[in-house]
């Protein structure tokens, strides 16, 4: 069956590397005000980009059958596409000091994050290239804390990437039971997570969105996992269409799924902070320091989308909207294959007023404040819609148009025998008669 993560299927070629280019498109938040929000000001933000790289261009690694599961890393690799891009990588914005910033989040020593910040000449604020931004640079603030306290000098939204890999995953693979083929079993050899310290919060649902079990059903939300929000999430259906000649179902990721507890129960083991949340009234974002070793990461969609209005209004010059910020999969209902996806995602950094601080000490208030966002999507190709439709959806139509002339033919050969049985019983009462 070609849903099977086996070799020879078109599920294992599509698995072990993507039959369709995917591509990361980030849009830098260039800070136009940096002073004035050091004295009280509201921060005014000026999207820049994109700026797009290629990833997921090299195959899984370490791959493993282990009877019904299979087991992998994803590699980490990105190369930018400097003519899909606004400018080159070099070009440089201000933007907010990660280090800075994160700081008394992860050392409660305001003296000596004072002292650290003056021997490096450091500001909340800073400018660096796009490069430096997304990938790491070396930090001149991190340099002054002690090795012991922080040995890595080296600060960035992404650092490390390159190089590096996520998991090991173990999938199932569809060979004992196809309605579990691409669902996760285990993620870093664990079959649930330990961040949110809750039960229903800390499952591993679903699959990794790049492939669901076959026959998909509109009336039921499609889970999936992803390491980088470390939790799983849904999509509901929205609506059915036609890509390149194949019928497709998109599902997005509703506003629910980012809710406050009080629209939506399932998330109250998603509220962390009592404080940041407003008593976990306050919707769109997600507290990952638990799974960010400390570091105050808040992830939200683009532009703070289904955020609470306290959070939007926090900054000036966001403007979300659904069409272009949020996350979809459209999946082809008969195989579970994804043939066009857009991960949308906004990454944040939380930093609290504090008249210990100096350079914090003046802010107009609390910051969830945007670093970037990013869209990672991939289309099918041409090609590999071709070779799908000669595979799977031509076969799949000779056999329904077989179906229809079976049932025909069983019609009509029904009628016919219903026929001769009413004749002859009926010449056999005239003759008894």
């Amino acid at each position: 069956m070609e849903a099977v993560i086996e070799e020879g299927t078109i599920a294992y070629d599509n698995w072990v590397k993507p039959g369709s280019e995917v591509y990361r498109q980030f849009w830098i938040f260039h800070v136009a005000n940096p002073d004035a929000i050091i004295n009280g000001a509201k921060p005014l933000l000026q999207q820049k980009g994109p700026y797009t790289y290629l990833v997921r261009d090299v195959e899984k690694s370490n791959i493993t059958q282990l009877g019904n599961t299979v087991s992998f890393f994803q590699p980490n690799q990105a190369t930018f596409q400097r003519h899909m891009s606004i400018g080159p990588e070099e070009t440089k914005y201000t933007i907010l000091n990660l280090a800075v910033a994160a700081a008394p989040a992860l050392f409660d020593a305001p003296i000596l994050i004072n002292t650290y910040i003056r021997t490096s000449n450091s500001s909340l604020f800073q400018e660096r290239s796009v490069k430096e931004i997304l990938w790491g640079y070396r930090c001149p603030f991190l340099a002054e804390i002690p090795d012991l306290v922080m040995p890595d000098k080296n600060t960035g939204v992404f650092y490390p990437y390159n190089g590096t890999s996520d998991g090991p995953y173990i999938v199932f693979n569809g060979k004992e039971n196809i309605s579990k083929v691409a669902i996760i079993d285990k993620y870093m050899g664990e079959s649930s997570l330990s961040y949110w310290n809750d039960t229903y919060c800390d499952m591993i649902n679903g699959t990794d969105a790049a492939s669901f079990p076959p026959f998909v059903d509109k009336k039921v939300p499609l889970f999936f996992f992803s390491s980088e929000i470390c939790r799983s999430i849904y999509g509901d259906f929205e609506k059915e269409y036609t890509l390149k000649g194949i019928k497709l179902y998109r599902f997005v990721v509703p506003s629910t799924a980012l809710a406050s507890p009080l629209i939506n129960p399932d998330n109250h083991c998603y509220c962390t902070d009592f404080v940041l949340s407003r008593n976990c009234t306050g919707a769109g974002v997600l507290d990952l320091r638990e799974c960010q070793g400390g570091k105050p990461i808040f992830l939200s969609l683009p532009h703070f989308l289904y955020a609470s209005d306290f959070i939007k209004e926090s900054v000036d010059g966001l403007s979300s909207n659904k069409e272009e910020h949020e996350t979809f999969v459209d999946v082809e209902p008969i195989t579970g294959f994804t043939m066009h996806f857009a991960k949308r995602l906004q990454v944040n950094v939380m930093f609290l007023k504090d008249e210990r601080i100096t350079l914090l000490s003046k802010l107009q208030s609390d910051f969830i404040f945007p670093v970037l966002w990013l869209n990672e999507t991939a289309m099918i190709g041409d090609e590999t819609a071709n070779m799908f439709k000669s595979r799977v959806t031509v076969p799949l139509t000779v056999l329904e148009v077989m179906q229809i002339l079976l049932i025909c033919l069983g019609g009509v050969m029904f009628l016919a025998c219903s026929i001769t049985l009413c004749v002859r019983s009926s010449k056999k009462k005239k003759g008894t008669v």
